[in-house]
């Protein structure tokens, strides 16, 4: 019974009876948009120079490469299964169908990590813009004990209390998704050609700023030396996986973070009009456009100043840094790009709640988890008490929590994910290869196996650090489904 699987035609059935549950307004270009809006955000605007930065230098373009080699991969795989199970739940869904209860548990617990703690994460960053454009625009600041969390202390030694701005975007986009994803995928499709805009400005008045110096060597040599931060702490480019190609994959692992918004689109299935042809457009078509984007936006911030300053002047601010110390006469496109990165964080933020909510909604479907995450709004139709519930959970990380105490368990969480939908569609092609499928993943079992591997390679760049905290979060996880899931799912009383 511990993997016991939901029938394909009962996920087809929940798929078809849209009337009682989740309404379907969205099209294929809001999709898109949709997509597009997840993934252009944090992972462009500051885990870009991170990863340069600290390990890929100027190559950061090959791991943007690396990280969307994977990401389209997993795409094709997620693309096949949003056709043929066009319901809430994503990756959850795809392996209850294939894998098990089990596996399905543990990748929707998993994504509580890429969802709930990811909302998190932006969120304390788009506190930080706010001040940075606040200073900029009229030269005042909300005080820093609350725009920081206790965990903080300010050089002046002020110590903060709470991160209000960040709560309060939190509230906002929440009150957003309860109206109805119709009206929240308008808001996001203005975001979307706000900060596309702007980045593609950024392209191309840039491009004349680049210093083909900053670009030699493109890989960072084991001989760069080291850098002293600000905080006292130092980054060693002789270390195994500080330079080289080593160096580049572990930047892919970092700046994979970009790209996890593709996936949520699957989430918005049962949402979405005619989704069996609309799903895999949006999640293909929003990932190629971001992938160009992001390779011509590293290309140039790399270019226009040297990796290393992108460490020295702290990843959070690279752009705008690099704007106004290699850039003279462009200070109002830093403040451009200061308001692009406010708005590309706030549609990050709603498409990771929209995710949660719509992940655990099938999981409270099946019995998993309490029925209050599939309560449906009399009038939105909107699972409007998980929104809430939600909006709770992920305030006291972003409001009591530094961002770095998350920092890369988003993206292990993703990638883990990725790879088990990879699995996940070798195993349906075996156990129901008559399934109709309107979209196939191309030379099934190599494509998806190689994106197993793929994204396998890049969760062990992460580090071991990453991987323990995975585990603590799994075993919590783990606890909950024993001492809950198993008694309610409704898979097991059927077959019981």
């Amino acid at each position: 019974m511990l993997f016991a699987k939901k029938p394909l035609s009962s996920l087809l059935a929940e798929a078809s009876d849209s009337e009682k549950g989740l309404k379907r307004t969205l099209g294929p270009w809001a999709l898109v948009a949709l997509g597009i809006g997840a993934i252009i955000g944090a992972g462009l605007f500051v885990r870009t120079a991170a990863a340069a930065g600290a390990h890929a230098g100027s190559a950061v373009t090959i791991s943007f490469i690396i990280a969307a080699i994977g990401c389209a991969l997993a795409g094709l795989c997620y693309a096949e299964f949003a056709s043929m199970i066009p319901i809430a739940g994503s990756a959850y869904t795809y392996s209850y169908a294939t894998m098990g209860e089990f596996i399905a548990w543990i990748i929707g617990w998993d994504l509580v990590l890429e969802y709930a703690l990811g909302a998190a994460t932006v969120a304390i960053g788009w506190s930080q813009y706010l001040n940075k454009l606040l200073e900029v625009v009229f030269g005042t600041s909300i005080p820093y004990e609350w725009s920081h969390s206790p965990f903080q202390v300010s050089e002046a030694g002020v110590s903060g209390i709470v991160n209000i701005p960040a709560m309060v975007i939190l509230l906002l986009l929440t009150l957003l998704l309860i109206r109805g994803t119709q009206q929240s995928a308008v808001v996001n499709t203005v975001i979307v050609i706000v900060k596309v805009f702007i980045v593609i400005l950024f392209i191309c008045l840039g491009w004349q700023f680049i210093n083909p110096a900053n670009h030699t060597p493109y890989m960072i040599p084991s001989t760069a030396g080291t850098v002293n931060l600000s905080d006292g702490s130092v980054v060693d480019y002789s270390l195994f996986w500080n330079n080289g190609f080593a160096g580049v994959m572990t930047g892919a692992g970092i700046v994979f973070f970009a790209f996890i918004g593709f996936d949520a689109v699957s989430t918005a299935a049962q949402e979405t009009k005619n989704p069996s042809k609309t799903m895999p457009f949006g999640i293909l078509v929003s990932l190629a456009v971001c992938t160009v984007l992001y390779i011509l936006f590293s290309h140039v911030l790399t270019g226009v100043a040297p990796y290393q300053d992108f460490l020295k002047s702290g990843s959070e601010a690279s752009v705008a840094y690099a704007i106004d110390t290699y850039m003279p006469g462009y200070s109002w496109l830093s403040t451009l790009i200061t308001i692009a990165i406010l708005a590309g964080f706030s549609s990050v933020i709603l498409v990771m709640l929209l995710g949660q909510t719509r992940v655990f909604y099938s999981m409270s479907n099946d019995g998993l988890v309490p029925k209050v995450f599939s309560a449906l709004h009399p009038k939105h139709r909107t699972p409007y008490k998980s929104q809430w519930v939600f909006f709770v959970f992920v305030s006291l990380f972003a409001g009591f929590i530094p961002d770095h105490v998350v920092g890369n368990m988003t993206s292990i969480g993703t990638l883990f994910a990725f790879v088990l939908v990879c699995i996940g569609v070798i195993v349906m092609r075996k156990n129901n290869p008559d399934a109709p499928r309107s979209f196939k993943t191309p030379l099934v079992p190599f494509v998806p196996a190689l994106g197993a591997l793929v994204c396998l390679a890049m969760i062990v760049s992460l580090g071991k650090e990453n991987w323990e905290r995975l585990g603590v979060w799994l075993l919590i996880g783990l606890a909950i489904y024993f001492g809950y899931s198993v008694k309610n799912s409704k898979v097991r009383k059927a077959k019981s």
